[in-house]
Parts: structure tokens; sequence; C-alpha cells
């Protein structure tokens, strides 16, 4: 009978970390982090997880799509996501209005997705790194294009970080005060869509929701305070990344498990002391009425 080693050490493992293609990997799943933790907690109290998941997948006929019109997977990719997110977020401006438009263009996707698989003859690599990822390939210019979508995205929540905050706590009196909760919606699902697109090239759609939706989850259990949950969230997926690099080179495993694994671990942890402390249910349950007394309706 055969034996398997699950796990092999690496004596070169610090050679292997400091190469080129490494810190590739580490520039492009911090720059992934960064984006992750500034959206993540709204994903979280906007109740869009499963839009957030959706999205990753709906994704997937642009990959397809662009290997049989000999574009960048990357661009084709981006097209759907943010085209699906833009969708989604015109047709659902309510958490059960975006669930409905959530699940039919992602049943829409999915069709597309496994005909144009059945077209393209060299799909079957592009298939495996949109669904698992591949942090190892990212290129110098896939960099470029990151830092550039982190700068539009920091701007933007910047902008409407107020008025997105009170729609995602309360939509129907933030509509009531004027705010434009639709619009909101539009152009956050689209905010959202460009993350996906990052994310699911550092993890893959299949592992998506550790990196973008867990460290946010982590981040609302130790805090009420938006701002700090936001940056727990950026610190958590940070530490996940590097410690998951380092690991993968260590040990000779695929980095996209050892960043999810380390992501969900500390969830784990975390909700296991809240739990004992008799704090869980209060922290994540008072985020959204905290969140409005830090940021008063009227501003």
């Amino acid at each position: 009978m055969r034996t398997v080693d699950l796990v092999t050490y690496q004596d070169n493992w610090w050679e292997i970390l400091t190469s080129d293609f490494m810190r590739n990997a580490l520039l492009g799943g911090t720059i992934v982090a960064l984006a992750a933790g500034l959206i993540g907690y709204f994903v979280i109290v906007r109740n869009t997880a499963f839009a957030a998941h959706a999205l990753a997948h709906i994704g997937l006929p642009g990959a397809t799509g662009a290997v049989l019109v000999g574009i960048p997977v990357s661009l084709g990719l981006g097209i759907f996501a943010v085209g699906g997110a833009l969708v989604i977020g015109a047709l659902g401006k309510k958490a059960a209005d975006r669930e409905v438009a959530t699940g039919t263009v992602l049943a829409l996707a999915t069709g597309l997705g496994l005909y144009f698989n059945s077209l393209a003859t060299k799909s079957s690599s592009t298939m495996t790194n949109v669904l698992f990822g591949n942090l190892l390939a990212i290129t110098n210019e896939q960099l470029v294009v990151f830092a550039v979508m982190l700068v539009a995205l920091a701007v933007a929540v910047g902008l409407i970080y107020r008025p997105l905050l009170f729609a995602s706590v309360d939509s129907e009196v933030a509509e009531a005060r004027g705010v434009p909760v639709r619009t909101l919606s539009v152009v956050f699902m689209a905010l959202l869509g460009l993350v996906i697109t990052m994310a699911v090239q550092v993890v893959g759609t299949l592992l998506l929701f550790a990196l973008v939706v867990t460290p946010a989850a982590t981040g609302i259990q130790l805090t009420p305070r938006p701002k700090r949950a936001m940056a727990v969230s950026a610190a958590i997926s940070l530490v996940s990344v590097w410690a998951g690099l380092a690991f993968s080179a260590m040990l000779n495993l695929p980095p996209s498990f050892v960043v999810v694994t380390i992501a969900c671990l500390v969830w784990f942890a975390v909700w296991l002391a809240a739990r004992a402390s008799h704090r869980a249910g209060g922290a994540i349950v008072g985020a959204p009425s905290r969140a409005t007394e830090e940021h008063p309706v009227h501003a």
C-alpha cells in the first residue's frame, strides 16, 4: 500500500520565499487583502455574502469566454463579475430582492460558463486557476492593475462611506432622509465586483468566501465600530496571506489552501472565545445599531 506524504518540509523554503514569483505573490496578496478588508464589512452588514460568493461564479463564464476570443482571462473575468454586480445592484435595492436577482444572474452565468467551456479546448487550466486561484502566477502587469483598482476602491469607499453605512444599516430610513439607496446599491455592487475580480485570482471562486467574508465576520465579532472592524478585517486578511505564503513555501502546500485555512481558524478561535464569554451574540447583532450611533443618521 502506497503512503502519501501530506506535508513535505522544504529545506530551501527561504530561497523560495525570496524568489521573484513569490515576491509578486506577496505584493498581489497584500493588495487583495487590503481590498477585501475595505469591502468585507459592508458585505456582512448589507447581507450580501451570497452575492459575493455568487459573483465569483458569475465571473467564470467571462474567464472561459476570454479563452475563446483571445483576450486576457482577468479581463473577461472582470467584465462578467462587474457586469453581474451592476445587474444585481440595479434589480435588488432590498436584501430579499438581491437574493432573487443574485440567484437568477448566477443561474444564467453558470449556463454560459458550461457552454463556453464546452467550446474552449484550452480552458481546462483556466478553469482550474479560476476555481482554486493561482497566487504564485501573478505577473507584474497584474500587480499594476491591482494597485490601480485598490486606489480606486479606497477613494470610492471614502467618498460614499457615511451614506453607504446609513443605507446598509437601515435602508428605509435612509431613503426617507433622501439618501440615494438604489444608486449606492449599484455603486457598492460594482466595487464588490472589482474586489471579487482580484480575489478570484488569489484564492479562486471556491475559496473566495474565506478571504472576503470570513475576516470581516471576525472583525465584527471583535468590535462593533465599523472603521475598527474594517481595520481588523484587513489585518486578518494580511496575516492570512503572509503566513499562508510562508507556510506554503516551508511545507510545499498550495498557497490558497493555507491562506483560507488560516483565515477560517482565526474566525473559529474568535467565535469560540466570544461564545465562552457570552459576547458573541451581542457583538454580531449589535454591530449595525452601534454603527448608527457612531455615524448619526443626519450626518
